[in-house]
């Protein structure tokens, strides 16, 4: 078999492996040398199954650290490098790129176009400007309102392929049974646990061809729930995106965001009651320029605790969702904000406690240092967070990634739950917003 183009494929366990099913499986004009992992720490070293890499690859395809980018160009003849990763902010993505044409490849983004598949039932996407900007408790609100409506709904979840990728290529989650039987991490249970307890189902995986078929028969409606800032995997009817009033200008300063900002037909601003009036304005300056036909409504992000009376007057160590407090960026989250709301007498730092691949993150993200990742991608790094929270002098524990983590450590302190939701105070309702949907969906299937 003679080859016309050697590629490598840069990401992060979820649009790399998509992006290679649509385009590159089975394709003889190009050999797909490896896969480049970044973001996720300790998903290297693996390798992408014969099963799901297809005839050509019967022996599969290595998973390499982006560490070694420029070796492995050089080293393999490498013609070109595929970006397929989200939540970057211009200046990494244009370091990402010097480096692949600096060690002589070409650098290319695969658009929506080769990238999302059709589908046949009508489709809703939630997604966002970043990662943490609050997709969740919109994709729960739209939800609500498609049920209220009678409609049986197929969630479908952007992937987070960190364990054993032969054994999740297709995935049902619809009990926390469902979590364990296929190994869940931390970031996953964060994204199913609150659908589950809504006695949904979820859907998520590697191959979403295959899961594309599940979901059709099974449902009326599709809402696709996004990951990080990266764009849907199926052709939606109706964009809604997530801005984040607490990170102004990055609506139109990362990537893939700002793509999520010009493809959406209503943008909810979330989070203004903790955001400056002037931040705000100038969000809706920025979608007004590139995106003026997009509808936009503003939102307050409503936090709770379960128990109030554990965070009051105590001192308190908070947990916040790892991929928003490192790679996205922000120094905080729910927790942190429910920590202040209900009265803490003391955020303890968790740095001078931290150990293993915990202590390592504070490293590479100095900016989140009030706060604890929800790190646990390996038993390794389960223990190293259940270490850390041993040796935190804290009274309570409070817990502002959505998922339990009670279940996979020991913890020998008061746990606090957090919970979010949105309030729209000003613009479109989800109602509205869902409306709008349907008619356009109406439009595409008479068509």
């Amino acid at each position: 078999m003679v080859y016309s183009k050697k590629i490598i494929i840069i990401g992060a366990g979820g649009r790399d492996f998509h992006n290679y099913n649509v385009c590159f499986r089975d394709n003889p004009e190009y050999k797909v040398v490896a896969f480049l992992a970044t973001q996720i720490p300790g998903i290297t070293g693996r390798r992408y199954p014969p099963s799901l890499a297809g005839k050509l690859y019967p022996n599969g395809i290595p998973i390499l650290s982006i560490d070694g980018l420029e070796d492995v160009i050089k080293d393999y003849g490498v013609d070109e490098a595929i970006l397929s990763y989200s939540d970057l902010t211009y200046d990494e993505l244009g370091h990402v790129l010097s480096r692949v044409v600096a060690a002589g490849a070409n650098f290319r983004i695969l658009g929506p176009r080769d990238t999302m598949l059709e589908t046949a039932k009508p489709t809703i996407a939630v997604v966002a400007t970043r990662t943490g900007a609050g997709k969740s408790s919109v994709s729960r609100e739209v939800v609500k309102e498609l049920l209220g409506r009678g409609y049986k709904v197929g969630i479908v979840r952007h992937p987070m392929a960190y364990g054993d990728l032969e054994a999740m290529a297709v995935q049902k989650f619809a009990s926390y049974e469902d979590l364990d039987r296929y190994k869940a991490t931390i970031e996953e249970r964060e994204e199913y646990e609150h659908y589950i307890n809504m006695g949904l189902t979820v859907y998520a995986g590697i191959d979403y061809g295959k899961i594309l078929e599940i979901v059709e028969r099974e449902n009326d409606v599709i809402l696709w729930d996004g990951g990080n800032n990266d764009w849907p995997f199926y052709r939606p009817d109706y964009v809604i995106t997530v801005a984040d009033a607490m990170r102004p200008g990055h609506e139109i300063g990362s990537f893939p965001g700002e793509i999520n900002l010009r493809i959406a037909d209503a943008v909810i601003i979330n989070k203004i009651d903790q955001a400056k009036k002037e931040d705000v304005e100038k969000i809706i300056a920025n979608i007004k320029i590139v995106n003026p036909k997009a509808k936009i409504a503003l939102a307050e992000s409503i936090v709770e605790v379960d128990r109030p009376e554990l965070v009051e007057g105590r001192k308190v160590v908070v947990i916040e969702d790892a991929p928003t407090i490192t790679h996205g960026g922000l120094p905080y989250a729910a927790g942190y904000v429910a920590a202040k709301k209900y009265g803490a007498k003391e955020i303890i730092d968790p740095r001078p406690y931290a150990v293993g691949i915990i202590k390592k993150l504070y490293e590479k993200y100095p900016h989140m240092s009030a706060v604890l990742p929800s790190l646990g991608y390996t038993k390794e790094q389960l223990r190293d967070l259940e270490e850390t929270l041993k040796r935190i002098p804290a009274d309570t524990i409070i817990l502002g990634t959505p998922s339990d983590v009670t279940r996979l450590i020991n913890i020998d302190k008061n746990v606090v739950k957090t919970s979010f939701r949105i309030n729209i105070v000003e613009g479109p309702t989800i109602k509205d917003m869902v409306d709008e949907f349907f008619v356009k969906a109406s439009k595409r299937l008479l068509d």
